[in-house]
């Protein structure tokens, strides 16, 4: 058996040995990138680099990262979906291109997992009116041994990566799937049917293009790779499993809830996958700095604490205590490669706790709600979920008790408008695109550094960043702090700004070890998503601070800034946005 350890390992070495410098796992909050919640890919932290900023490390990249992707959350529970994962991934900037990049995947999937060529099935991209059919990897695949038959070409949805948001470095990919069962599910059988047939495994993305707008794909300086390999998934197939939860990274968690509930995974395996899933998630994403709210990461956060509290409820009366001993379970299991998790246990351990109890108070008044209920239909049943957060199980078993059938069609269609809102409201408000470059970002991101050196002066030296988005219309800074800040203190906080911007200091990037630069006294948010060798920012002899850009090359650049609004963003921290002034 290859665990979790040795598969990470065997990759970072293999590509190691091909030249490649390891950098480290980003957080899972994107610093600095409106489009998106949550890190859902390797490439958000390298955007710059994408774009045609050196990185300090070179051209050839290799790391592992924490990803989380929010649209599948309804699909858990099967045998592969995920919410958090962990992607391994290797990254040419305008060096090496597609046959060096299909060659060593080809040769880690042979020779390094010893998985069976002929079980090996490729896509690449079939071609449209914004690039060309992807003939250059299909040829590269077939000279490794792949025969035509087993390559299949599909169009934008099923072969094109990116942009994460609505602008950014995207491209034509090639998938690689291994044939689990062997058996065809039909006849028209095919990979990416997503039949239990077919995983895919390993995804090569060739970033050519920036996209800039509606339909608007741009050439980059120089075309990149970007490869994402899922843990997970990976390690369910070179293990002969068709279920990513009878690996070592789940079992002890499924094993620990059979014991806790008395109840057994053959029987209920689907509830027991969401909450293995959605509790391993929510550890991470509280680690990472995230709260339960009703607003975007914290909303997402929250809908997976609930789910696993109802799953918990119809396993056992005793929720916290089970979810708190699954949660330490993770931390125990997942630290060593994510230390974090454990500097943030007891955090994470009260969160849960809280977010719990307030959910099973709910949980009653939406009870004691549907005893008063007359008539249980579909759109009844959508109401229930939308303000009490009852799934559509709950509120079909109880009304199966009063004698009602709900029509599951109504609440689909009641659903469905309700996340077409959401989709709506998220695209208007994440509308400044993945890692906007204009003028106006460029400026809003240097203002942040005189901002949180301003802060520190102020208010004192216990000020640290935790967290900022940015868009073309204003900056929104997050900071350590316990107290309301003062009307006289922002005032104070926006003058310094501005002097500093008036005198028009020399913004200046220089490359140092972390060790030093940090020992010089730069600031840094999230220090350890930096590599040994990083970026670090001065702005005169005001601000030092670790950054991956972008930046204008001094703050006259700027003008002023405005501060419009100072808040609580949570226990401890406070946000203040603040706009330039036109």
């Amino acid at each position: 058996m290859i665990t979790a350890d040795q598969l990470r390992q065997k990759y970072l070495d293999f590509f190691v040995a091909r030249g490649h410098k390891i950098i480290p796992s980003a957080p899972l909050v994107p610093e600095n990138d409106p489009s998106v919640l949550y890190t859902t890919a390797g490439m958000h932290p390298l955007v710059p680099y994408l774009l045609g900023q050196p990185h300090p490390l070179g051209k050839r990249l290799v790391d592992i990262q924490k990803c989380m992707r929010t649209d599948d959350i309804d699909e858990v529970g099967d045998t592969f979906h995920h919410t958090f994962f962990e992607m391994l991934g290797n990254w040419s900037l305008g060096d090496y291109f597609k046959k060096e990049s299909i060659t060593w995947s080809y040769e880690f999937l042979t020779r390094e997992l010893k998985l069976d060529s002929g079980r090996l099935y490729i896509s690449c991209f079939a071609g449209d009116e914004d690039a060309p059919k992807d003939e250059e990897s299909a040829a590269v695949w077939q000279s490794l041994g792949i025969p035509a038959d087993r390559i299949f070409f599909y169009g934008k949805k099923d072969n094109w990566w990116g942009p994460a948001g609505l602008t950014g470095p995207c491209g034509p990919d090639s998938e690689m799937f291994y044939d689990i069962t062997q058996t065809p599910c039909g006849p028209d059988c095919f990979p990416g049917d997503n039949c239990s047939r077919f995983s895919e495994i390993w995804n090569n993305v060739f970033m050519e293009y920036n996209k800039t707008g509606p339909g608007k794909f741009e050439k980059l300086p120089f075309p990149n790779v970007d490869t994402g390999m899922g843990v997970e998934r990976t390690l369910a197939v070179i293990n002969g499993y068709a279920d990513d939860y009878l690996t070592h990274l789940w079992q002890p968690a499924i094993s620990l809830l059979e014991k806790l509930t008395g109840n057994s995974y053959s029987t209920r395996f689907r509830d027991f996958r969401i909450i293995a899933d959605h509790l391993r998630a929510a550890v991470f994403i509280i680690s990472d700095g995230v709260q339960p709210s009703n607003k975007e990461r914290g909303y997402i956060l929250r809908r997976l604490i609930r789910r696993v509290a109802v799953k918990l409820k119809s396993l056992t009366p005793d929720i916290t205590t089970t979810a708190s001993r699954l949660s330490l379970l993770y931390v125990d299991q997942m630290s060593p490669v994510y230390p974090e998790l454990a500097v943030n246990s007891a955090l994470t351990q009260q969160t849960l706790a809280d977010e719990i109890s307030r959910f099973l108070k709910t949980l009653d008044k939406g009870l004691r709600e549907f005893e008063k209920i007359e008539k249980i239909d579909g759109k009844t049943a959508f109401d229930l979920f939308q303000t009490y957060g009852f799934p559509l199980e709950i509120t079909a078993e109880l009304a199966s008790a009063k004698g009602y059938n709900i029509d599951t069609r109504e609440f689909t269609s009641e659903f469905k408008k309700h996340q077409e809102m959401s989709h709506t409201a998220s695209a208007g408000m994440f509308k400044g695109g993945l890692q906007d470059q204009s003028g106006t970002v460029v400026k809003y991101h240097t203002a942040t550094h005189l901002l949180h050196q301003a802060l520190r002066d102020v208010l004192g030296d216990h000020v640290h960043q935790k967290g900022s988005n940015i868009t073309s219309a204003r900056l929104r800074f997050d900071f350590s702090h316990s107290a309301r800040i003062t009307p006289e203190e922002l005032i104070r906080i926006e003058e310094k700004v501005n002097q500093k911007i008036s005198v028009d200091l020399p913004v200046t990037r220089t490359e140092m070890p972390k060790d030093q630069a940090l020992a010089q006294g730069a600031l840094a948010f999230f220090p350890e998503k930096y590599p040994e060798t990083t970026s670090v920012y001065q702005i005169g002899d005001y601000s030092l601070e670790l950054c991956g850009g972008p930046h204008v090359s001094s703050t006259g650049q700027i003008g002023r800034i405005k501060i419009v609004k100072e808040e609580s963003a949570g226990s401890g921290i406070r946000r203040i946005y603040a706009q330039l002034e036109k």
